[in-house]
C-alpha cells in the first residue's frame, strides 16, 4: 500500500515541474519546493499512514502550498485516499475524464 502512495507523490513532483516552466515567480511552487513537500509526505507516511492521510486531506494540514498539494490513490483500485478536492476522496481515479 505504501508503494501506491509513493506513485501519487511522484505525480506531485511531475505536475510541479511541468507548471514551473510557465510560472511567474511566487505565484506557483517551484520544483525544489515540490521535492521538499514530497520528502515530507513520504516521511509522514512512514511514521503513521493514517495520520498522514488525514493531514493530506486537511486544508491546514501543511501539505498545500499554492499549486502544490499531495494526493494519493491506490494503483490497483484507483481509489483516491487523499486529494485537495474532498469530493474526490473515495472516487475511482480511472473514471475521471478530461474535458475536451
Amino acid at each position: 500500500m505504501f508503494r501506491t502512495f509513493i506513485i501519487g507523490l511522484v505525480s506531485v513532483a511531475a505536475v510541479a515541474l511541468a507548471t514551473n516552466a510557465f510560472a511567474q515567480k511566487g505565484q506557483f511552487g517551484t520544483a525544489a519546493e515540490a521535492r521538499t513537500m514530497e520528502e515530507r509526505a513520504i516521511a509522514e507516511l512512514k511514521a503513521n499512514e493514517a495520520a498522514a492521510l488525514a493531514k493530506f486531506n486537511k486544508a491546514d494540514g501543511g501539505f498545500r502550498d499554492r499549486d502544490l498539494y499531495v494526493f494519493c490513490s491506490n494503483t490497483k483500485t484507483g481509489i483516491f485516499s487523499a486529494h485537495v478536492n474532498p469530493a474526490l476522496v473515495g472516487t475511482d481515479s480511472r473514471l475521471i475524464k478530461d474535458l475536451p
